[in-house]
């Protein structure tokens, strides 16, 4: 399995301007592969391959006037970028033939100089280094300052510089985790220690032990605020120093919320996979949910982050992880005799029901219910409760990592 680690790079003025470069020359390689894709496909043409577009985007252009400056940052970052757009080739045609499996993908876009965020990538093969001293060494950057919120538990594979768009740099690095060399000790909990949640807008999640866990509402909070600096935003001369500042104003906002819902979600995934063998979701059509007058509060919920983290959390440190489907009549179904009631409106938020006359909460029942129809109620003697699956592992960390595949950079 892998896992990134993300931290917190101060580049110096001179540095900034090599990243810049570097930034620019991976966008022109990445556009440049792009328009030869999309010519080809014109032309009825077959498409060139990754060999073909290194010699002509990179090894050839380097030579020509007005490619020369390509050979002013690191091969390795060209390369790179050519590979991105294999892989986003790859999931269009995946998508097309309906071999992929989740969001759509499109067509690869061109890559602006007015992204907010921009990324590149250096493999081993590019002989980057962490220095004695804390630094990280970048090929045709230099030394560069991190600060260092933990130490890394094995040694990187790859780094992926990232500026976002409120200005701030950050160093991803690619941790291969098969070996458990990262793991700490943690307390293994009872193994028939089991656990239904019930995501919602009222209250964030509420769990089948009857805890009910309160929703942040982080961009709620900052509503107000947030209006007022895009109300300011909006009168700013286009191009001008002043809309520049206004940008960065309401992208630092957004930042902040962003941050601390993250930071929300990472912790309260950490408790419950650390205190439960097996964890049971309900597998929400957030997508939908965010077409509807709730979009707003479903984007400030987050569901989709903190299901991916507990699926992966899981993985990582050997417990259940179980997704019900969508349609399980969870909040309609007596969790006590297994009566189904019928749809119930949202304000709705206590029912009784008629055939056992228990009083039940909304959100607490359906907890009961997911847990339930995981089939996480039937675990004894710390058997695993589903068949193919390991049991918890004795040594675990508390370090937060992003799954490889679930991070954009």
């Amino acid at each position: 399995m892998q896992l990134r680690y993300a931290f917190r790079l101060y580049p110096e003025p001179g540095q900034r301007v090599a990243l810049a470069r570097a930034f620019g020359c991976a966008r022109v390689v990445f556009n440049d592969a792009v328009r030869a894709r999309e010519d080809a496909r014109a032309a009825q043409q077959p498409y060139p391959s990754a060999a073909v577009l290194s010699r002509q985007l990179i090894t050839r252009a380097k030579n020509t006037p007005e490619r020369s400056w390509l050979g002013e940052v690191s091969s390795v970052v060209l390369q790179q970028a050519l590979r991105d757009v294999e892989a986003a080739y790859r999931n269009l045609f995946a998508t097309l033939k309906g071999e992929r499996q989740g969001r759509k993908m499109g067509a690869p876009r061109f890559r602006s100089r007015r992204d907010r965020r921009q990324s590149i990538r250096f493999t081993a093969n590019a002989r980057w280094k962490i220095n004695e001293g804390g630094r990280l060494a970048l090929p045709k950057i230099g030394e560069v300052k991190v600060k260092w919120s933990r130490a890394l538990p094995a040694v990187p594979s790859s780094v992926t510089v990232i500026l976002d768009a409120v200005g701030r740099y950050f160093a991803s690095f690619v941790i291969d985790t098969d070996d458990g060399t990262d793991r700490a000790r943690w307390t293994e909990p009872d193994p028939d220690a089991a656990i239904g949640i019930d995501l919602g807008l009222t209250h964030f999640a509420v769990l089948s032990d009857g805890t009910k866990i309160d929703s942040p509402r982080f961009l709620r909070r900052v509503e107000k605020k947030l209006k007022k600096a895009q109300r300011e935003l909006s009168g700013k001369r286009k191009g001008s120093k002043n809309r520049e500042e206004a940008r960065l104003k309401v992208a630092r906002a957004h930042a902040a919320v962003a941050d601390a819902r993250k930071e929300f979600h990472h912790q309260l995934s950490t408790k419950l996979i650390r205190e439960n063998q097996a964890v049971a979701v309900e597998d929400l059509a957030v997508a939908g949910l965010a077409r509807t007058r709730l979009a707003k509060s479903v984007h400030d919920a987050g569901w989709s982050q903190f299901v991916d983290m507990l699926e992966y959390k899981a993985q990582r440190y050997g417990r259940t992880f179980v997704k019900i489907s969508r349609f399980e009549p969870t909040s309609q179904t007596c969790s006590a005799c297994g009566h189904r009631d019928g749809p119930k409106p949202l304000h709705l938020r206590e029912w009784t029901c008629p055939r056992c006359g228990t009083l039940h909460d909304r959100d607490h029942n359906a907890a009961i219910n997911v847990k339930q129809a995981a089939g996480l109620a039937a675990s004894v003697c710390g058997a695993p409760i589903r068949p193919g699956l390991v049991p918890a592992q004795r040594e675990e960390t508390g370090s937060q990592g992003i799954p490889h595949q679930a991070c954009a950079a």
